[in-house]
């Protein structure tokens, strides 16, 4: 699948060769903080955790994967766009309900550049897949993120316990009607 430009942005998906890209991104502690409290991600933890883990559900043909985001003026790389079925790594994925998920440096807050990516993305696999809903989580405290989800049209649905291999995180979940984003 290949995604156009947007207004500002461009994208491809991300791979092994990114290793040094996702190393970057984790080495802020306020971009992390609401991912793992602030820890930053050694690069051993890319290679041996993060590598692994995104190859599984990375499908070029479906769009799955981290979506990497740069300016399109500059070739900045500003953050990545994350697409996967909901509950992926449990033992029910919902084929039907993909996952979208963002992280962008600090530089980039507040610019849009995550709604743009996102809205973008997102209206591009709703035209061209067969998907009921998209969905996005966040730690209660992200407002930030909770901002896009309401952005993008996703209303709120629950707060409880993510599960996930790599931890379990109280989160709020949002979600979005695909018949409604195309109305």
């Amino acid at each position: 699948m290949d995604v156009k430009n947007s207004e500002r942005l461009s994208y491809a998906l991300m791979g092994a060769a990114d290793a040094g890209l996702l190393f970057e991104l984790d080495q802020d502690i306020e971009v992390m903080r609401y991912i793992n409290g602030g820890k930053k991600t050694s690069m051993q933890d890319v290679n041996d955790v993060f590598l692994p883990r995104m190859a599984k559900y990375t499908n070029a043909e479906k769009g799955w994967g981290l979506w990497k985001v740069t300016i399109t003026d500059t070739d900045v790389f500003i953050g990545w766009i994350l697409v996967r079925p909901m509950d992926f790594f449990n033992d029910q994925p919902q084929w039907d309900n993909w996952e979208l998920g963002w992280r962008f440096n600090r530089a980039a807050w507040g610019h849009g550049y995550g709604t743009e990516a996102a809205k973008h993305i997102m209206s591009k696999l709703a035209r061209s897949q067969d998907i009921q809903k998209f969905s996005a989580i966040a730690m209660p405290g992200n407002q930030a993120s909770i901002n896009i989800m309401r952005k993008l049209g996703m209303k709120y649905l629950k707060t409880e316990l993510n599960k996930d291999p790599l931890g379990d995180i109280e989160a709020v979940y949002y979600e979005l009607n695909v018949a409604d984003e195309l109305a």
